[in-house]
């Protein structure tokens, strides 16, 4: 059985704009933005401006939004940091791994010799968030 929705989460309040967000893409039904505690430089998230708590309740077409920014971020992500590759992740529960409890996946730039930042993870610097939103901005357009 799937728990209700709060909408009190931290994605939540982001996309009612009571938390700031280093936003690099958005439209209609969807909002991406970089993670604060990044797994490593780019790490982007995706997330549906429905309220969903996991893949488990969201309806199939903000589903498909969703996917379809997924994409989009993966792409652009891969251009900003001259990715050898990119990893997508998506948990759902907390027995799955989720954390907070909006839908949401973690894009990522992946380098062949990179080393992927364990949790706890530190906040990352603003400055640099936002210099690495902008290089991602600057891969979408």
């Amino acid at each position: 059985m799937t728990t209700a929705y709060d909408d009190q989460n931290v994605f939540a309040k982001i996309l009612r704009g009571e938390i700031p967000a280093h936003v690099v893409y958005e439209d209609e039904a969807t909002l991406a933005f970089m993670d604060v505690m990044p797994a490593v430089d780019g790490h982007t998230l995706v997330i549906p401006k429905a309220a969903a708590r996991t893949i488990l309740d969201i309806a199939p077409a903000d589903l498909a939004a969703v996917i379809a920014t997924v994409q989009k971020i993966a792409v652009a992500v891969t251009r900003a940091f001259v990715a050898d590759g990119v990893t997508i992740q998506q948990f759902n529960e907390k027995a799955g791994g989720q954390e907070v409890f909006h839908l949401h996946f973690h894009v990522m730039p992946r380098q062949m010799a990179d080393t992927v930042r364990r949790m706890p993870r530190p906040f990352a610097d603003q400055a640099i968030l936002a210099a690495h939103a902008e290089k991602i901005r600057a891969a979408l357009a």
